[in-house]
């Protein structure tokens, strides 16, 4: 593998935040994946800034994530949000550099090649595209060995999916995406307030209230809701008890679960037992609301190391890639395939 460019990127691309690891300056940029698109041709603004419009714009912004599930839905908007950021990151001045990109494994090869033609196309000046198992990244991130290592099970919870997978030897044995994630957890928050409290609020309120559950039950407080009341029809506040909410995603919870529950049941027995030893890592940024790790623990029996920076592990597993020769060989070429 060639001498990797200084002012080279790793990028892990989430539907809810983009990540971008900048090898020159060791940083990693933690930003929304949105764009906001001012009547239907001008772009407006885009990551952090374009989610503050986010469920307030008028009807001539549209803003939308590009990613979809894992995958690129529009792909145009991600090259372009892909030449903004590294535009900004590079200061203006973009020079010739590597890109390493993580794609989820349980997709399509057709699905895989779009995240690579993506860095391709986005006018970023990139002289090696190299592809990542994201569950790999994750496990470097997350400070496994994934070289040496054997029955190492990672789940990463993540906005709209939730990646479970085995690593052994670096490579991936079993890997499962599943459609369940933080946006199913806000739905279900939004769902049981609509129902006991006749209240609509915001996909953005339901994401706070999901994040501060763990404080506000430290503090012994309910959640303060502001949404609109369906039947008088007007704006009001409102308090909710910090138990419904944990009960409100009791069902998505279980869904993880259970799916990792298939995974472990797939296993063959030797990594079985690796697992049992090593016990489960659990990243991704939905991975640290309230309750899902112990309701984890407790239905597997096995012991769960929570990732100390869930939302950028994957960034990180990526920076050790680019830094250590030793760890180069995980990632691969898909040019030509």
């Amino acid at each position: 593998m060639s001498m990797i460019l200084n002012n080279s990127f790793g990028i892990d691309l989430g539907t809810s935040n983009i990540k971008i690891y900048s090898l020159s300056d060791d940083s990693i940029l933690v930003e929304k994946n949105m764009i906001a698109i001012k009547n239907k041709t001008e772009i407006f603004a885009y990551g952090d800034s374009a989610y503050e419009m986010y469920e307030k714009a008028p009807s001539n912004i549209a803003i939308s994530f590009p990613l979809s599930n894992g995958v690129i839905a529009e792909i145009r908007n991600m090259e372009q949000l892909i030449h903004f950021f590294i535009n900004d990151l590079s200061r203006n001045n973009i020079r010739q550099g590597d890109f390493y990109i993580t794609v989820p494994t349980d997709v399509t090869e057709v699905e895989k090649r779009a995240f690579y033609d993506l860095i391709k196309e986005a006018d970023v000046k990139a002289k090696h595209i190299w592809v990542v198992e994201k569950a790999i990244a994750d496990g470097l991130g997350l400070d496994v060995d994934v070289k040496n290592s054997q029955g190492v099970l990672v789940v990463d919870v993540g906005y709209e999916t939730t990646e479970i997978s085995i690593l052994s030897l670096g490579g991936i044995v079993r890997s499962r995406l599943i459609k369940c994630g933080g946006l199913k957890f806000d739905e279900a928050i939004r769902a049981a307030i609509r129902k006991q409290y006749n209240l609509v609020i915001g996909q953005k309120t339901a994401e706070e209230v999901k994040n501060s559950l763990k404080s506000l039950e430290e503090e012994r407080r309910d959640a303060v809701v502001y949404g609109m009341n369906l039947v008088k029809g007007l704006p009001v506040e409102c308090e909710i008890p910090t138990d419904m909410i944990v009960m409100s995603m009791a069902e998505q919870f279980k869904a993880v679960v259970d799916n990792v529950k298939v995974i472990l049941e797939l296993t063959p027995p030797e990594l079985a037992a690796d697992i049992y030893k090593n016990g489960l890592y659990l990243t991704g940024g939905a991975s640290s609301v309230s309750h899902l790790s112990e309701l984890i623990a407790e239905s597997t029996g096995l012991r769960v190391n929570s990732a100390e920076n869930p939302i950028t592990s994957v960034a990180i597993g990526l920076s050790k890639i680019m830094k250590d020769d030793n760890y180069k060989s995980v990632a691969y070429s898909i040019e030509g395939k």
